[in-house]
């Protein structure tokens, strides 16, 4: 007599859980990590925009923005999850949402900003939907592609250590050459509590990695946030900032204290409170259109760096360096700007922080689906996702940078007109804090040595094209001044 062993789940089979050589339990503990490791952004993003005042001095307020926040990104991240069906959680872009409140908000009202925001989701999308964009993605050489990984390891943990605060601008600027230091003095030595929890974090998460312990960056996690919580009940270092000014020794962005409440109901009222056209009323056809290109720009490479980067860590990618199945990625993360806008929280994009499921197993979109379904509970739980500080979370961020860096073994930098762009792809990224900057300077450069080479047929028409559309970018504020805008 015998029996046929059951065959695969609908979730299985779906998600290739099993054929990408993970499993359930692996998802949902890399669906956990990743949304740890950017739940700041619910507390981050009503800093950065809810009190920024718009041309009438009008905000959109901090509860707002933190819940429509969570909202777009849990939407998105499942949405991720289930069409692109690749572990790439979203929210609101770093950087997109500080030049929209400190740039293009002072100029027109916040409900014409964010028009401008959902123009480019608009057009970002149509490119996705006549396969430009994948295209581009197709025409980027395979080492510059590794570069890239290479260099969102070293941004990811650059972020880690801004975050925890062990790496910061030197007070006066004025007073010396050097732009970084270590901590609040520069000394080399651990002067403030959310450092040491930091440092203990980093030790912890790396050890446990070393050992090969599973669920070693979500354990560390876990384990690194009760330190901070009993750490701040017994030192009280407070908040970096608060109503009497600053605190250098405090926590970064959230105190590691039990909440008052656990729960909070979701205000909602900024959805769908955007105008398409208020902004091209209010500065003018040519300026708004410089806006949006520069938007769309950023938006573009930052998230097919992340992509890729992500993806050669989790061994995702084919042998040809593309990711298989790339348009409905795309295509979800383009829509994702346009509903950052419609939701007054600024463009949505793919999260590097995704990297860090990955480092912890993550290999399919049930992952991103874990991770949406708990920023639905932070709309809900906001109290209690404060809990976990940045300093708690910051040393996964450095771990799966370690973890990503290991690519550069497959680089070829004995190629002059290769090394250079491939290492101005990685160190611009962290140098700069700005990932579309290091592919950008990355792309030109590789234009211009194989050309200088004799080596221009071998070039993509499309990387010449994405060359210039970086010249442009580059040279965007000389442009505005010559247009008047």
């Amino acid at each position: 007599m015998s029996t046929t062993s059951p065959g695969p789940s609908f979730l299985d089979r779906y998600f290739s859980i099993t054929a990408r050589g993970s499993t359930m339990r692996r998802e949902i503990r890399g669906g956990l990590v990743t949304f740890f490791t950017m739940a700041y952004i619910v507390v981050l993003n009503p800093i950065i925009i809810g009190g920024s005042p718009d041309i009438h001095h009008n905000v959109l307020g901090s509860a707002p923005v933190a819940a429509g926040t969570a909202l777009v990104a849990a939407v998105m991240s499942v949405l991720m999850g289930g069409i692109g069906r690749y572990p790439f959680a979203l929210a609101t872009g770093l950087g997109l949402n500080a030049f929209i409140a400190g740039n293009v908000a002072r100029q027109m009202t916040w409900p014409e900003a964010m028009g401008l925001v959902v123009c480019e989701g608009i057009i970002i999308t149509a490119l996705v939907l006549t396969g430009f964009r994948t295209a581009v993605v197709h025409a980027i050489p395979a080492q510059l592609k590794t570069a890239i990984g290479v260099g969102i390891g070293l941004f990811i943990a650059l972020i880690g250590f801004v975050d925890a605060g062990v790496v910061r601008r030197i007070p006066d600027v004025a007073k010396t050459t050097v732009p970084l230091q270590w901590g609040t003095t520069g000394t080399g030595s651990l002067n403030s509590w959310p450092e040491f929890v930091f440092v203990i974090g980093l030790i912890l998460m790396a050890a446990l990695v070393a050992l090969r312990v599973k669920g070693a960056i979500l354990i560390g996690i876990v384990v690194n946030t009760i330190l901070a919580i009993i750490v701040e009940k017994l030192a009280k270092a407070g908040p970096a900032v608060d109503a009497k000014g600053a605190h250098p020794s405090g926590w970064a962005l959230n105190v590691p204290s039990w909440p008052h409440k656990v729960a909070d109901r979701p205000d909602l009222k900024l959805l769908g409170h955007f105008s398409l056209a208020g902004g091209f009323e209010r500065i003018g056809v040519v300026a708004a259109l410089l806006i949006v290109f520069s938007l769309m720009l950023s938006d573009f490479f930052d998230t097919m760096g992340t992509v890729v980067g992500v993806a050669k860590e989790g061994d995702l990618l084919d042998s040809q360096g593309n990711l298989p199945g790339i348009g409905p990625v795309l295509f979800v993360d383009s829509v994702a700007a346009m509903a950052g806008g419609a939701a007054s929280v600024s463009s949505n994009t793919t999260y590097v922080e995704s990297a860090a499921g990955v480092g912890d197993g993550a290999r399919t979109g049930l992952a991103s689906i874990v991770t949406g379904l708990l920023f639905v509970v932070a709309m809900f739980l906001s109290p209690l996702v404060a809990v976990v500080p940045s300093e708690a979370a910051a040393p996964a961020l450095v771990v799966v940078g370690t973890l990503m860096i290991a690519q550069v073994r497959d680089l070829d930098l004995t190629d002059f007109s290769v090394a250079v762009p491939a290492f101005l792809t990685m160190v611009l990224m962290p140098f700069t804090y700005s990932i579309t900057v290091g592919i950008g300077a990355g792309v030109v450069s590789y234009v211009v040595l194989r050309t200088v080479k004799g080596g221009a047929r071998g070039i993509h028409p499309l990387l010449w094209l994405v060359a210039l559309l970086f010249v442009a970018y580059f040279a965007i504020d000389p442009i505005r001044n010559a247009a008047g805008v």
